[in-house]
């Protein structure tokens, strides 16, 4: 499979059409029967946002980080969270050069396109906001001095259920710099079949072909903005955010980030639907991935799916 570049300041919509098809395509090699979830991902990433990914340990998390990356034919870092993680072990550190009489710094691996922050739960808050500056400012300050870090940047963390031995909680601030959360969940028996007699997913990783670069993927983004958000796509857009606020059932609503965020995954999603403009279908196919991470349920029996309760409550417009 070749790699496609764009070289047009503007991608038309059967070029993008068919991008976004490849890239589904190549992944779904990959991570079998999830094509949805894989869908958010991608809308995620085009809509410059940082990915959560929350699930029971062996579902496919850190082989769909590996497969997104090369598939966008990204740098890749992964970066393994543990109890005793220091931050130096992300960032980096300045190493002194008796030679010169200066200090050095040597880069960690979050100086990469696509960074993976594994088991991000099971490191101390300490080693977790490490990531805090990186994925707000897309840079990282270190004894004093400001890096840059690779455009695209794009963090994506995996957690394992908090009721697991060894796991810290994830502090709101943290949480709320992810864009969106998904979880994979088990296979179809269809699909479980496949991988239990398949090729090993790893070894197929290895032979993937890029199906963009960073420069066409960071065109496909510049076109996200750009999608057409009505007056009434943006009240009902509020309404939905009102709601958490003003409802009682959650602990706290929606902040003006999480609102941000879900205008841009619905113009993301739009742009992939191939719409003109953001629909109310658009942002009821983020929605869920948008709240799933933010809102807290005031009540131990409110129902699971608190995003789908929100959805039926609020008229569309």
């Amino acid at each position: 499979m070749a790699t496609s570049h764009i070289t047009a300041t503007r991608v038309d919509s059967a070029e993008r059409a068919t991008l976004i098809a490849k890239v589904i395509t190549t992944l779904d090699q990959i991570i079998v029967g999830k094509t949805q979830q894989l869908r958010q991902c991608l809308a995620c990433l085009l809509a410059r946002g940082h990915l959560l990914i929350e699930d029971v340990p062996g579902v496919g998390k850190t082989t769909l980080a590996h497969a997104l990356a090369r598939a966008m034919g990204l740098s890749y870092q992964r970066i393994q969270f543990t109890s005793d993680l220091l931050p130096a072990d992300v960032l980096g550190v300045s190493v002194y050069r008796p030679q010169s009489g200066t200090f050095e710094f040597h880069k960690g691996p979050v100086f990469a396109q696509l960074v993976l922050a594994d088991e991000i739960n099971r490191a101390t808050p300490k080693a977790q906001s490490a990531l805090l500056e990186a994925m707000e400012e897309r840079q990282v300050t270190v004894d004093g001095a400001t890096y840059a870090l690779p455009s695209p940047f794009f963090v994506v963390a995996t957690r394992n259920p908090i009721h697991q031995i060894g796991t810290f909680p994830l502090p709101e601030s943290q949480l709320d710099r992810f864009l969106m959360q998904i979880g994979l969940g088990y296979p179809e028996p269809r699909e479980e079949r496949e991988l239990l007699v398949g090729r090993e997913r790893r070894d197929m990783i290895a032979t993937l072909e890029p199906v963009l670069s960073p420069e066409s993927l960071a065109r496909l983004q510049d076109e996200v903005p750009k999608v057409h958000v009505s007056e009434a796509l943006l009240d009902y857009a509020q309404a939905l955010i009102a709601y958490t606020r003003e409802s009682g059932e959650f602990v706290s609503g929606l902040s003006p980030r999480g609102g941000m965020a879900l205008v841009r995954a619905a113009q993301a999603w739009a742009l992939m639907e191939g719409h003109a403009g953001v629909h109310p279908e658009d942002v009821q196919a983020v929605f869920p991935s948008i709240v799933a991470h933010r809102l807290e349920p005031t009540s131990i029996d409110r129902p699971a799916d608190s995003a789908q309760t929100i959805l039926a409550a609020v008229p569309l417009p």
